[in-house]
């Protein structure tokens, strides 16, 4: 193949991009104190954040609750529901409702955001649809839904925006690749350029969805729990540290240090980026906000997404939150479950977490 031009130098920005990484980033960091200092710094970094996120200029509007298939599956049922989240915005989700739920019996509500892949259809594990069905089979037992609507839980599976059902129309057709993917950075660049983003209207539709929840008479919306991988972990992580009716979180495939997982690999998914995000806090100070409620963080040692680093990348911040948690003598309510594998939903400490803080 032949060579355009012989470039013996390149003359780049990344080094200056990371020198002011370090030297004007997280100036709202969590340093250390009390429960009293920690519930002021709390409620300081939650109000920046909104902003940063523009969660503050979202507009609210009636639910509009309407439910559009019911279908019996082996032990549970499945329905897809769709709810407005803002004026003419529509979010459309599988409801798995197990079998056997008494008249007037609430149980605990569990919401699975999904990664970058085929939205709600494959963490509802809708196994009709042939890719999905080949998908599933290369997991590692069952999606984490359906292992938690057998266990008893009523669990939400929703299409975030840009996945799925919600695919902007650069990625509307049925073809393949299109069908497993996303248009979440287009819509990030679209949102950047009216003073939004992606990750807050993510956040938003979520809080969108507990609404919705609580309306129903067979969820208990003091019982509500939320996790995902990858993806479905950022989403998990961002509505878990602003919105404290998640009363606990399992996010897998998605805690590490800013600056080597999103500032040195700039390539992942438009639905990372934040403007300003990393010039107030590390991703352990967003983990920090969800204490001291039940958190689970789940890690594969050899996950490409911890950084150049590794684990080095990810500890300090896990031990960021870990500070926390010690401040309310929590430290059994944070979890961090380091497994032998890469970038993947391992699971295996879900259930038993579960089933101690939010049990049926």
């Amino acid at each position: 193949m032949a060579i355009a031009y012989p470039i013996k130098t390149y003359y780049t920005v990344t080094d200056r991009m990371s020198d002011l990484f370090r030297k004007e980033g997280r100036q709202l960091a969590w340093k250390g104190g009390t429960s009293n200092e920690f519930t002021h710094w709390r409620t300081d970094v939650r109000s920046r954040l909104r902003e940063l996120l523009a969660l503050d200029r979202m507009e609210s509007c009636p639910l509009e609750p309407q439910r559009l298939e019911r279908d019996q599956m082996e032990g549970y049922r499945r329905e897809k529901w769709l709810i407005q989240t803002e004026p003419g915005v529509y979010m459309p989700f599988y409801i798995l409702i197990p079998d056997g739920i008494a008249d007037g019996e609430r149980r605990p509500a569990f919401v699975n955001p999904h990664g970058h892949l085929a939205g709600k259809y494959y963490t509802a594990g809708v196994s009709e649809i042939p890719v999905i069905k080949e998908w599933l089979e290369k997991a590692k037992g069952e999606p984490l839904a359906i292992e938690l609507v057998r266990a008893g839980y009523i669990v939400f599976c929703p299409d975030a925006r840009g996945a799925g059902e919600r695919r902007e129309w650069m990625k509307q057709s049925d073809q393949m690749e299109d069908f497993l993917g996303n248009t979440c950075t287009p819509i990030n660049h679209m949102a950047f350029s009216m003073g939004y983003t992606l990750a807050g209207m993510m956040t938003w539709d979520l809080r969108r969805l507990l609404d919705y929840i609580a309306t129903r008479d067979d969820c208990d919306p003091a019982r509500i729990g939320c996790g995902g991988m990858s993806g479905g972990g950022m989403q998990t992580l961002w509505l878990a540290a602003l919105d404290d009716r998640v009363s606990c979180a399992i996010i897998s495939g998605y805690f590490y240090g800013f600056h080597d997982s999103h500032l040195m690999m700039p390539h992942n998914c438009g639905c990372n980026f934040v403007p300003n995000l990393w010039k107030y806090v590390d991703m352990g100070d967003i983990g920090a906000l969800i204490a001291p409620r039940p958190l689970l963080i789940e890690t594969g040692c050899r996950d490409h997404l911890n950084g150049r680093r590794g684990m080095a990348n990810v500890l300090p911040q896990v031990e960021l939150v870990r500070d926390v948690y010690k401040i309310y003598n929590a430290e059994e309510q944070l979890e961090h479950d380091v497994f032998d594998g890469e970038h993947e939903w391992n699971g295996r400490m879900a259930q038993p977490f579960l089933n101690r803080w939010l049990p049926i």
